[in-house]
C-alpha cells in the first residue's frame, strides 16, 4: 500500500505540475521544465521521508530490482512492489487528469526516442541507484534529501529529463501532456533504465562494500 500510494502521489505531482507549468509558462519551455522539476524533487523528499520506514520507498521497479538482486527484497515481495508501483503510477496520472479537467484516458503523442535519449536514461538511472545505495552506506538519514536533489538536478543535465523509473515511464505514456512519452517509445526507455540499474548495482557492490 505504501508503494501504491507513494507512486500515485509521485505521478500526480509529475503530471499535474507539468500541466500547470505548461499552462502558466506562456510558451517558455525552460520555465515550464523548471515548474515541473521543483515539485518533483520536493515531493520525493516528502514521500521517501514518509514511506521509507514502511516499504523502503522504492516507487520504482528499477530500485526494487536492485534490492532484489541484493537479496534485501524477496522475489514475491518484489513482484508485489512492482505491481503496486505500476498501478499506483497509472492512478496518479488519472488523478492529475481529473484535477485539471482533462480526459482521463489518454495516450501520449510526445516523441522521446533515439540513442541520445536512451543513453541519458542509462546515466540517469545509474546515478539514481548510486545515490540511493551510496547514501544508505554513508548517511542513511539523508536518502530522502539526496534522492530529491539528484532528480532535481537530473531533470536538467540529462537529455531525457531523467525518467529513471519504468513505472513512471509506463504511467507517463498514458498522458498526452507536457510530461508524456509516446507508448511506442516506452520500451526503449525501460530497457535503458534496467541497464543503468544493473550497471549501478554491480558498481556499488564493488565501490561501497570493499
Amino acid at each position: 500500500m505504501a508503494e501504491f500510494i507513494g507512486t500515485a502521489i509521485l505521478l500526480a505531482t509529475v503530471v499535474g505540475s507539468g500541466i500547470m507549468a505548461e499552462q502558466l509558462s506562456g510558451g517558455n519551455v525552460a520555465i515550464a521544465l523548471l515548474g515541473n522539476t521543483l515539485p518533483t524533487g520536493a515531493i520525493l523528499f516528502v514521500l521517501i521521508t514518509l514511506f521509507g520506514p514502511v516499504s523502503g520507498a522504492h516507487f520504482n521497479p528499477a530500485v526494487t530490482l536492485v534490492f532484489a538482486l541484493r537479496k534485501e527484497v524477496s522475489k514475491r515481495e518484489g513482484l508485489l512492489f512492482v505491481a503496486a508501483q505500476i498501478i499506483g503510477g497509472i492512478m496518479g496520472v488519472w488523478a492529475a487528469h481529473i484535477m485539471f479537467g482533462l480526459d482521463v484516458l489518454q495516450l501520449s503523442q510526445k516523441s522521446r526516442t533515439g540513442n541520445a535519449q536512451w543513453i541519458a536514461e542509462i546515466i540517469a538511472t545509474f546515478g539514481l541507484i548510486v545515490t540511493i545505495l551510496g547514501t544508505l552506506k554513508s548517511k542513511p538519514d539523508a536518502v530522502p534529501l539526496a534522492v530529491g536533489l539528484y532528480i532535481t538536478a537530473a531533470y536538467w543535465f540529462t537529455a531525457s529529463t531523467s525518467f529513471a523509473n519504468p513505472a513512471v515511464t509506463i504511467a507517463r505514456s498514458l498522458s498526452d501532456t507536457f510530461a508524456g512519452i509516446m507508448p511506442l517509445h516506452m520500451p526503449g526507455f525501460i530497457a535503458a533504465q534496467m541497464i543503468g540499474a544493473a550497471i549501478a548495482s554491480i558498481y556499488c557492490k564493488w565501490q561501497f562494500n570493499r
